[in-house]
């Protein structure tokens, strides 16, 4: 081990208390450590939704612990067979039967919509997703960035005609329920979008992150060892 290397080990014992370099193992995606406390993390998705129902009301009438399923199922590829990017219809049928006989998807759409969880699979249609928003939110409020929130833009006056209207665009079939439905998303895209996507990001950040108090020690570990490592080379061997 030469001077370089000695002086560098040296300061990463200092710095971390470790006298090895270990992998970290981190958890797949979706799921929580064991040692996450799962009350804490109930704890905070229910301060976090009813500051959303706060914020704007729901279009759904589910009950708390059921819209933290909710927000749980999608950020787990194994609740419902899909994850937050490929989420559908068929998700939400399937997360709707676990939750409660009472319960359809159509609801579970909602309640998703209301807690601005869009899937890429949402945007999905016939219509480009771009040219469908700014048509649907001019539609509603006459300026696409005016509504403030799922409930906003719901089921139009017009959605038959518009429907007839965008089939013919692109010389397809669009009913009336899929543009429903897009209202919805467009909604709750505008919502999110207009508070910075903060909520979905607290949702993510809790839900996601499988070892939080290892990147944060990742991250505490390079800032101290940034300087020192600056004018010294980064191939040697702890």
């Amino acid at each position: 081990m030469d001077e370089k290397t000695a002086d560098l080990r040296d300061l990463f014992v200092e710095t971390t208390g470790e006298e090895t370099v270990t992998e970290s193992q981190s958890a797949p995606r979706g799921s929580l450590g064991s040692d996450r406390d799962e009350a804490a993390v109930d704890e905070r998705l229910t301060a976090i939704v009813e500051e959303m129902r706060e914020r704007d009301a729901f279009a759904s009438s589910l009950s708390v612990p059921d819209l933290r399923r909710v927000v749980r199922a999608f950020f787990d590829p194994e609740a419902a067979g899909a994850d937050a990017g490929s989420w559908s219809a068929e998700a939400d049928a399937a997360l709707a039967a676990s939750l409660d006989s009472d319960v359809d998807a159509d609801e579970v759409f909602r309640a998703r919509m209301d807690l601005h969880l869009v899937s890429d699979a949402d945007r999905d249609g016939p219509v480009p997703y771009d040219r469908l928003r700014r048509r649907l939110s001019a539609d509603d409020t006459g300026d696409s960035d005016a509504s403030d929130g799922p409930s906003e833009v719901a089921d139009g006056p017009h959605d038959d005609a518009l429907a007839a209207e965008l089939a013919a665009e692109v010389d397809g079939t669009v009913d009336a329920d899929a543009v429903r439905r897009y209202r919805r998303v467009v909604a709750a895209d505008l919502a999110s979008r207009r508070v910075n996507h903060r909520f979905r990001d607290a949702f993510s950040d809790l839900l996601t992150d499988a070892d939080l108090s290892t990147r944060l020690a990742a991250d505490a570990r390079r800032d101290g060892l940034k300087e020192a490592t600056e004018d010294i080379e980064t191939d040697v061997s702890l």
